[in-house]
Formats: C-alpha cells, sequence, structure tokens
C-alpha cells in the first residue's frame, strides 16, 4: 500500500542514504596512521570556526583526529616542509600526529567539525613553544 502525502508518495519520503567522507589510514601529508593512544578511549567531537583571514598558531596533536569542512575553506601547513593543501566544504581529511602544523584562511571563514581519537587525560593540541593554544 502507497500513502499519498502533499502529492508525494510516502515510499519516497524518507529514504536513508549514506556516504563514506573519508576512509583512510594516511594524513593529508601522507604520514601513516601507526596506532591508537594507549589508555581508557575518550572520543571528542568539537565544532570550530576560524575567521576570514586569519592563521591558527603551530601545533601537533598526539592522537589520529580528522576535519570535516563544513564551510569556506582551509589550508593545512606543514611546518618543517612548508607543504600546504586546501580543503573545501565537504571534504574531510587526516590530520597529522606529532608532526607540527597550522591551518589558516584566506577570504572567507571556515567552519569545521574535528573528530579526535584520544584517551582519557590526552591534551588535544599541543602548541609548539612559544605559540599560543590552539583553542
Amino acid at each position: 500500500m502507497t500513502i499519498q502525502r502533499n502529492g508525494m508518495s510516502a515510499d519516497n519520503e524518507h529514504e536513508n542514504s549514506a556516504e563514506t567522507l573519508l576512509q583512510s589510514g594516511q594524513a593529508w601529508n601522507g604520514q601513516h596512521i601507526e596506532h591508537y593512544p594507549a589508555g581508557k578511549p575518550e572520543i571528542t567531537v568539537m565544532k570550530m570556526t576560524i575567521p576570514a583571514h586569519s592563521e591558527l598558531p603551530w601545533h601537533t596533536h598526539p592522537m589520529p583526529n580528522t576535519a570535516y569542512i563544513l564551510s569556506g575553506s582551509l589550508t593545512i601547513e606543514d611546518k618543517a616542509s612548508g607543504e600546504t593543501k586546501t580543503f573545501n566544504a565537504g571534504e574531510a581529511f587526516n590530520e597529522s600526529i606529532d608532526i607540527a602544523h597550522r591551518g589558516f584562511t584566506t577570504d572567507q571563514r571556515a567552519e569545521l567539525i574535528i573528530f579526535y581519537a584520544g584517551v582519557e587525560g590526552m591534551e588535544l593540541s599541543i602548541p609548539l613553544p612559544g605559540e599560543e593554544a590552539e583553542y
């Protein structure tokens, strides 16, 4: 039996869909993710907004983490190599682990969702000496 609502078939109204946004064992810069941290798992999901024409301080992450760009674009820069890569709205990427990097925006702000796979008591972001905290 098909139920009609507002001229639409109810059979097609609530179709589920799924799309894998990222499935990888490597960071954006090619670094292999070797393992998860030892300890009691603690997952953190954060929404971050970075204003236009801004840069984050140089920092590292001690655990695997993935970012999804909701809006705008964000360029990631590796401190040692100077390598950069820009990610746009709708794209996801794995960040590097224990490698100094930063993100920066250009003409528009960036909104991100970041998923951290850490352990209890572990800092999400570690600023380089002389740098401010990322958040």
